[in-house]
């Protein structure tokens, strides 16, 4: 009976791995790359998050408007149009909008309304300005959106969403 061991061969042919020079290049190409796009990825975030806030700010209107309707006056507070803090909504807390926004902070923006001698105005200014938007929008009840390009929050006098 012959027993045979298998013995590994040794390779004629020395394998090589990647120098330093070239993982340097590798290196130095992923970083133009991100170079180029995270700038585009970060416009592209803010452009979205503006978008969300223009919805938001129809979703204001929207509850003010059913508020209006209910009580017979528009909310003057973000509170006043999310869900009651115990038993059935009332005029201090109609919930007419989920809870996370009548907080008024949502996708990146602050939101606040307050009263005026015609009815309301309703705000959106980023949380942090060229980073989570880089306009501010202002809105009021005739449901005209306004926009502010600038740290400046948005007015009455802004120029008009199109």
């Amino acid at each position: 009976m012959r027993h045979y061991i298998c013995m590994p061969v040794a390779s004629s042919r020395r394998r090589r791995g990647f120098s330093l020079i070239e993982l340097l290049i590798v290196v130095a190409i992923i970083m133009v790359l991100a170079a180029i796009a995270v700038p585009k990825l970060n416009q592209a975030r803010m452009y979205s998050q503006e978008t969300a806030a223009v919805k938001q700010i129809g979703t204001i209107h929207t509850a003010e408007t059913q508020y209006y309707s209910q009580f017979g006056k528009y909310a003057v507070q973000m509170s006043e149009l999310g869900p009651p803090n115990s038993g059935q909504p009332g005029p201090t807390g109609a919930d007419l909008i989920p809870g996370d926004f009548a907080l008024g902070k949502k996708s990146g923006f602050v939101f606040q309304i307050q009263a005026t001698p015609t009815g309301y105005a309703a705000t959106a200014v980023p949380e942090i300005y060229n980073s989570s938007g880089r306009r501010s929008f202002y809105s009021d009840q005739t449901t005209v959106i306004r926009e502010n390009w600038g740290p400046e929050p948005a007015t009455l006098t802004s120029k008009e969403i199109h």
